[in-house]
């Protein structure tokens, strides 16, 4: 599947929802969950014993804080910009042990980097044991 069509399919999914303009004007907003790889990935993969990493320079350096995040970009990415167009709070990765209570039930990010549909996808990045 082309990563232009599955952009195009959240964003339709998260704007063109009615339910989503409904939740907004209550003042809350419905939970927004996000799977995918290194192109969605905000750091899942800071807690996986894996060699796929975006922990260290030069990765980071156009996010607001100027530091790597563990997203695989140097600044902000799509779930990042979809949550800040919407006026949501960004997403906290599903490893991360500030992701408690209230902050799951508005979502939460799978992503992570060098998955695929296929057993032996990414299997070059993956240990079997966690950190």
């Amino acid at each position: 599947m082309d990563a232009g069509f599955v952009i195009i399919l959240v964003l339709i999914l998260a704007v063109g929802n009615g339910s989503v303009c409904e939740a907004a004007a209550a003042g809350g907003h419905p939970a927004f969950f996000v799977f995918g790889d290194s192109l969605v990935d905000i750091g899942n993969n800071n807690y996986l014993a894996t060699s796929a990493r975006a922990d260290s320079p030069p990765y980071g350096v156009d996010y607001p804080t100027h530091r790597p995040t563990g997203r695989f970009s140097n600044g902000l990415n799509i779930p990042d910009l979809i949550s800040e167009e919407m006026g949501w709070e960004p997403n906290l990765p599903y490893l991360s042990p500030e992701l408690t209570g209230q902050k799951l039930l508005v979502g939460a990010n799978f992503a992570s980097a060098g998955v695929g549909i296929l057993n032996d996808t990414g299997i070059q990045f993956v240990s079997t044991h966690w950190i």
